[in-house]
Parts: C-alpha cells; sequence; structure tokens
C-alpha cells in the first residue's frame, strides 16, 4: 500500500485513497507508531463520495476515529488537489463534523471550518476559569498571560474528565499563541487546527482579538484564524514529506 505523509505545521498525518469505508483502527495505531511504523499524529483515508470530491475517515494515532482536525482539513485538500480528486483549486468534502470547504493556492491551504458551539463559559478548574467550545472536536481554553509553561499532568486529568482537547493560550493585540494536548494523541502536539480556532472564538468573543489574526502553535509556524461574514477561516501552508510503500 503506498501512503503519503504530510505535516501542517508539525501536526503530521498519513493519507491514502480507498474505495470503501471499513474498520481501519487497527491499521491506523500500526501506521501512526513513531519507532515501528510511518510515524504521525493521525491518518485520514480518503474515500469516493457521490456528492462531494470526497469523503473522509480521520483516525488519531491511538486509532480512535476523530469527526474533524483543521490541520488534517488542509493536508487532506492538497492532498486531494495533487491527485485529481478536486481541481481548480478547491475541495469539497465530507467529515464527520459536516462538509469542508477549502482553497488551495501551491502550499497554502485555507480550510472553511464548520460552525463552532460554545457549550459552556463557567467551568472552574485549579482557580482558572476554563471554557467548553466544540470547533469540530471538543476544546477546553483558558487564557493566560503566559504559556511558556504547560502542565502535562493537569491537562492528561481535564482531557479526560471533560473528554475533550486542552488548550492554554495567550492574546495580544492581533496574535494568537497557542498549545494543545490532544485527546487521542494523548499528548501536546506541535499544532492543532481545531485547538487555534477554539481558542481565537473564545477570545474574539470576550473582546481580546479582532476578526482577523496570526496564531502561532507550540511549532512555532505563522497560521491565520479569521471570522468572515460568519465563517470561520483557518490557513497556513502544508509540507508533503515524503511517500512511502508499507510492508505487512
Amino acid at each position: 500500500m503506498i501512503v503519503t505523509k504530510y505535516s501542517a505545521n508539525g501536526n503530521d498525518f498519513i493519507l491514502f485513497i480507498a474505495q470503501k469505508k471499513a474498520d481501519r483502527q487497527e491499521l491506523a495505531k500500526k501506521l501512526c507508531h513513531r519507532q515501528n511504523g510511518v510515524g504521525a499524529d493521525g491518518m485520514v483515508v480518503v474515500i469516493p463520495h457521490e456528492k462531494y470530491d470526497f469523503e473522509w475517515e480521520f483516525y488519531n494515532s491511538d486509532g480512535s476515529l476523530a469527526n474533524m482536525c483543521g490541520n488534517a482539513s488542509r493536508a487532506v485538500a492538497h492532498f486531494a488537489h495533487e491527485k485529481g480528486i478536486s481541481r481548480n483549486g478547491k475541495a469539497e468534502f465530507l467529515t464527520g463534523a459536516g462538509v469542508i470547504r477549502a482553497t488551495i493556492n501551491g502550499l497554502y491551504v485555507v480550510s472553511d471550518m464548520t460552525p463552532p458551539r460554545i457549550i459552556e463559559t463557567n467551568i472552574q478548574e485549579d482557580n482558572e476559569i476554563w471554557w467548553l467550545i466544540d470547533s469540530g472536536v471538543p476544546h477546553l481554553v483558558t487564557i493566560r498571560d503566559d504559556i511558556s509553561e504547560f502542565d502535562i499532568k493537569q491537562a492528561r486529568r481535564l482531557r479526560h474528565k471533560y473528554n475533550c482537547n486542552v488548550n492554554i493560550c495567550k492574546p495580544q493585540k492581533d496574535t494568537l499563541w497557542v498549545r494543545t494536548y490532544e485527546r487521542g494523541v494523548e499528548d501536546e502536539t506541535l499544532a492543532c487546527g481545531t485547538g487555534m480556532v477554539a481558542c481565537f472564538v473564545r477570545c474574539n468573543q470576550e473582546g481580546l482579538l479582532d476578526d482577523m489574526v496570526k496564531v502561532f502553535p507550540t511549532s512555532g509556524d505563522e497560521l491565520y484564524v479569521s471570522l468572515e461574514d460568519g465563517v470561520y477561516k483557518f490557513g497556513g501552508k502544508v509540507t508533503k514529506t515524503f511517500i512511502a510503500e508499507t510492508i505487512d
């Protein structure tokens, strides 16, 4: 089987094409293993669809299914564009969270995210106020003046208590810094698209950020999140790192 490896600002994925849906949880765990597989945060399976350019199955590295992944949406849009599955620099595809529309311009890809849903705005944990926001998948978000330290033990505890991803963020003028502990990877990742969007939603709602900002995840790469005519857009560069043949 031929697979393609992509990195979306440090969030890395294995992608391949299949003709039908299947239970690929064990395959995801095998291929995403950092030592014994290709190594990745997640696996994306591109499947034909009658109405849209394609449908995806998204798996976390632990084999669990996820409805949405912002960085993977940009990587798979570029992959489909290169493969001729989508055309004219645009992609429209079905995820577990709904239909995603993306625009591809070279390596720069912008995804129109599914409408976020604010679930709770007053969760009190460890003397901080957390918001719970579903931006395709659920995220806890708190705002801090300094995010140089990220307590992974705390993040892991909150992840299991609320069954969600956990984010700390720092807004400043037109810039947002974000760190995310991802459910399904069970550690901090270098970037999380839905996490960046969730953090933007809170900061924008609280009047701390305008409708278009630069966002810097742990990888240090520069991305953009904006709110345009009611649509949340998430943009940045992706990198195709290599193509490989897997061996059973």
